[in-house]
């Protein structure tokens, strides 16, 4: 079995005319970019950002050996770079660039004086020094020997050893999503130099997620934004949907500390290169009638249509020619020859994703709906990365399909035991404790160890496979009491227990094929007419990643079978993000009754109501109360743009194997 490396093109919603973004002549790029306060090249995918950023840099290390015999750079270390240091290893090999009269700076390292501990000069060296023709002596970094105490004239030095190489060259860097460079985080000022700074929740995050480690330094030192400026050319790279704002941000927005990677528009010479999901709420992306005529198609048209109504506060059925013409989008009126034909096509298109039969209605007229009235019932097979991710995200939608029929699965990829606290460990241990005494007279030595540890009696540390089995069934058993709420027998539901996850400690290890093919079995043995699957690909511990990768390897190697014919695949959201309106091709609603019933589903989720560790930072809360936060507002959006009224909806997006 053959692991393709990327099937996120079975996930574009909406075919981007490539001359949005390759345009033909500088004249359309100059009106595509109007908006844009530093240069964006935007390519298709990661794959092709990462060439084209090599390429690029690959020329001015060609050009300035020429001119002085030397090219000085400043190194990034973030996840999105690397991809761009394995294309400068492939053009060395190709002997298009050397690196032999290559001055190297790393932009940042972590925690001084923490010894080996997750050193990002090792980062580099692996996928960069360490393959090319580099002389040890060109790298320049921090040293994990040297005291934090002597950090402010480590870092004078390390800026004067800078200029006494003649200055940057070229910084190669990333743009994270919090729009930080390096490690300047949100907060640091336009003319910050050299420095130690404190690592914030978010950075440590993914520190630790890269790392694959437990232990994440508080701090890092940094090149500040000042430095990063002072370089001649400066190429940043961002990859994937949950860097767009970062990009938006910097690329369209205010200048401000708040996004420190904004501080580019200063710069004479800087670009920032990032793939179609990255780029997505770029305006000549996202709303390309600001910019340019429009290759217009019932997306766009929808996407335009959903816009405008925001815009002048009005219904789809009440706006006007002069809405039309007032806010650029008279193109429509030339193609539709009037408001009123554009407003009933995408009304009677929203209309028409609106269904209570989510498994389709049986002998019924299925021509406008979204999915077919027969097979009736359905086998339906519902892939949750989490025990709560299917409540929480299509609750509604479960109960539903339960109550019409069909017969519903729902498969927990992963025990999710790094979502539950040690407290709810510890309360389940004590009241295990209490029950084994009661019955069996004494206590397992298993649950007399955890409450040692837990109490803090012992100096062991770390979490143990035991520890992890017992958090894990805090949750699955949680699952299945909410399952049991929404009607869901419980031999309908499957636990199970990816090697990607259960391997790992902290349950971020990388997707195999043991991990696609236990997925690949469950399918063909159940033929579902339906899947769903999770969309939410931008947690914070990254396992809805890894497990939606290996549904989309699995589907990919199943797509020719005759049984998946017969089979229509839905995608949700919910935990950490809901689709646009314009995108929603199949729209649940729910009564009050029913929404108070998804709600009690997840408050069997004792473990996640009011300590679960992934809260957000910006309104303090938890993944599943925004999750229903979201129904009612996506039921308030279609009630804005002038259809039915419901207290709340879930919303799909069907997921197409053949492209």
């Amino acid at each position: 079995m053959k692991m393709k490396t990327d099937l996120k093109t079975n996930m574009k919603f909406q075919q981007v005319s490539k001359r949005y973004y390759l345009p033909e002549n500088e004249i359309e790029l100059a009106s595509l970019t109007r908006f844009e306060k530093v240069p964006a090249i935007i390519m298709e995918n990661a794959g092709d950002g990462a060439r084209k950023a090599a390429l690029d840099a690959a020329r001015i290390i060609n050009d300035c050996i020429a001119k002085r015999g030397r090219c000085v750079i400043g190194f990034g270390s973030g996840r999105y770079v690397l991809k761009v240091y394995d294309e400068l290893v492939k053009l060395y090999f190709a002997d298009k660039v050397n690196f032999n009269d290559v001055v190297a700076f790393n932009l940042s390292e972590l925690g001084l004086g923490d010894g080996d501990i997750l050193n990002l000069n090792q980062v580099i060296q692996e996928r960069l020094y360490a393959k090319v023709d580099i002389e040890p002596d060109n790298i320049h970094t921090f040293s994990h020997i040297d005291a934090i105490e002597n950090v402010h004239s480590l870092c004078k030095v390390y800026e004067r050893e800078i200029i006494e190489a003649g200055g940057l060259d070229l910084v190669l860097c990333d743009l994270m999503p919090d729009g930080s460079l390096a490690y300047n985080e949100p907060g640091s000022a336009l003319n910050s130099t050299c420095r130690l700074i404190m690592l914030g929740s978010d950075a440590r995050s993914r520190i630790a997620e890269y790392f694959q480690s437990e232990t994440v330094p508080k701090t890092a030192v940094t090149l500040g934004i000042g430095n990063i400026l002072s370089a001649n050319k400066i190429i940043c790279v961002t990859w994937e949907e949950d860097s767009a704002q970062a990009l938006f941000d910097t690329v369209e927005g205010a200048m401000t500390d708040l996004v420190p990677a904004s501080f580019l528009q200063v710069h004479g010479d800087a670009c920032i290169i990032a793939d179609l999901d990255a780029s997505s709420h770029l305006t000549r992306i996202s709303h390309p009638w600001k910019v340019t005529s429009c290759e217009w198609n019932d997306h766009l048209i929808r996407r335009a249509i959903v816009w405008l109504c925001a815009q002048t506060g009005k219904p789809i059925l009440k706006l006007t020619n002069k809405d039309y013409n007032d806010y650029g989008l008279s193109e429509l009126l030339a193609l539709f020859d009037s408001a009123y034909n554009v407003n009933i096509k995408i009304f009677n298109d929203l209309q028409h994703t609106i269904t209570g039969w989510p498994g389709g209605k049986p002998d019924a007229d299925d021509t406008h709906r979204p999915e077919r009235a027969n097979p009736f019932p359905k086998r339906v097979l519902i892939f949750s990365p989490h025990p709560d991710d299917a409540v929480v995200s299509m609750g509604g939608t479960v109960r539903r399909l339960i109550e019409q029929g069909h017969d519903v699965r729902i498969v927990f990829q992963t025990d999710g035991d790094v979502a539950v606290s040690d407290d709810d460990l510890m309360r389940s241990v004590l009241l295990a404790e209490r029950l084994t005494k009661h019955y069996e007279g004494h206590s397992f030595k298993f649950i007399d160890d955890t409450l040692t540890r837990l109490t803090g009696d012992s100096d062991s540390a770390g979490i143990t496979d035991g520890l992890r089995y017992f958090k894990g069934s805090i949750l699955l058993s949680e699952a299945m009491m909410a399952c049991r709420q929404m009607g869901v027998p419980r031999k309908n539901l499957t636990d199970l227990r990816m090697p990607f996850y259960v391997n790992d400690p902290r349950g971020q290890g990388k997707i195999s094929e043991q991990d696609v093919a236990v997925i690949q079995e469950l399918i063909t043995q159940v033929k579902p007419h339906q899947i769903f699957f999770d969309n939410d690909l931008v947690d914070p511990n990254g396992t809805h990643v890894r497990a939606t990768g290996a549904v989309m390897h699995a589907l990919d190697n199943l797509k020719d079978e005759p049984f998946m014919r017969d089979c229509r695949v839905w995608m949700y959201r919910g935990q950490w993000g809901q689709w646009d309106v314009d995108l929603v091709e199949m729209a649940v609603p729910m009564s009050p009754e029913e929404f108070g019933d998804k709600r009690d589903a997840i408050l069997k989720f004792h473990s996640q109501i009011h300590d679960a560790p992934f809260r957000s930072s910006a309104d303090g809360k938890l993944s599943w109360q925004r999750s229903i936060d979201r129904n009612r507002d996506l039921a308030n959006h279609y009630q804005q743009l002038g259809l039915a009224t419901y207290e709340a909806i879930e919303a799909f997006v069907q997921y197409r194997l053949h492209n």
